[in-house]
């Protein structure tokens, strides 16, 4: 791949003695998708964390758009075009963070405290829309009130809000059924075909869609990357196999 939109090189951590993360390699390219699996405590969730700056590496380096990154804090990376969720839906208040309104512009500028505040509304109505058609009359609804399935998807609008050019999700599918899978998948292609140059990086368990949605699989085991390609490819190798995937899964159609 030539010039990669990410391009992680041989990125590691150490917590002590344990080496979470050891030499990985890992590229994305404009409007692709990218899935990483591999067992749990494989390291997966720590490979992103050092992508978006919540870690500082030991070793390594990330760049974006050829610019390196390394070692940048969560907002300068996150200003920088990745967004991140979280295996955990952390869910959001409201829209005030993203407006310049304060206490004082509201007590001496109702009028364009209120405006800022309706703008910031109409805006998350738009990226709510533009991931779920489906959820977006539900808007005025308090995110914690929300079933699983659309929390995440609230995630996703959330990400989309900073503008990105790479969305990291983690384990965006937990919790849920083959539909709101389904769906998930249909929410993610539908997001990328309307902003052409996006670019996602999934940690997934769930074998439909890893199956389903991504360019390329890569795969992590005890930190290290030991396979990354097809997916149609990346599970039959007998490595992988063992692994993560087993014989059933590598069966999977």
């Amino acid at each position: 791949m030539t010039n990669p939109l990410l391009d992680v090189r041989g990125l590691s951590i150490r917590f002590g003695g344990l080496v979470a993360v050891a030499e990985v390699d890992l590229t994305l390219a404009a409007s692709e998708i990218v899935c990483i699996i591999g067992p749990n405590g494989a390291g997966k969730s720590t490979l992103l964390n050092l992508i978006s700056g919540i870690y500082r590496p030991t070793a390594g380096s990330v760049a974006l758009e050829g610019r390196d990154i390394t070692g940048w804090p969560v907002h300068r990376i996150a200003a920088a075009g990745i967004a991140r969720t979280f295996q955990s839906s952390r869910l959001f208040n409201g829209m005030h963070t993203r407006t310049s309104a304060g206490v004082l512009q509201a007590l001496l500028q109702p009028a364009k405290a209120r405006a800022e505040l309706e703008a910031a509304a109409e805006r998350a109505g738009e990226l709510i829309r533009s991931v779920s058609p489906h959820l977006y009359p539900r808007r005025h609804t308090l995110a914690g009130a929300l079933p699983q399935a659309d929390r995440r998807r609230l995630e996703i609008a959330r990400a989309l809000a900073s503008e990105p050019k790479v969305i990291m999700l983690d384990e965006p599918s937990s919790g849920m059924d083959d539909r709101d899978t389904d769906a998930l998948i249909a929410d993610v292609r539908r997001v990328m075909g309307e902003r052409p140059g996006l670019s996602f990086l999934i940690i997934e368990h769930d074998m439909r869609l890893v199956a389903t949605l991504p360019d390329r699989v890569a795969v992590i085991d005890y930190g290290r990357k030991i396979a990354d390609g097809d997916f149609s490819e990346v599970r039959l190798m007998p490595r992988v196999q063992e692994a993560y995937l087993g014989q059933k899964a590598a069966q999977h159609a």
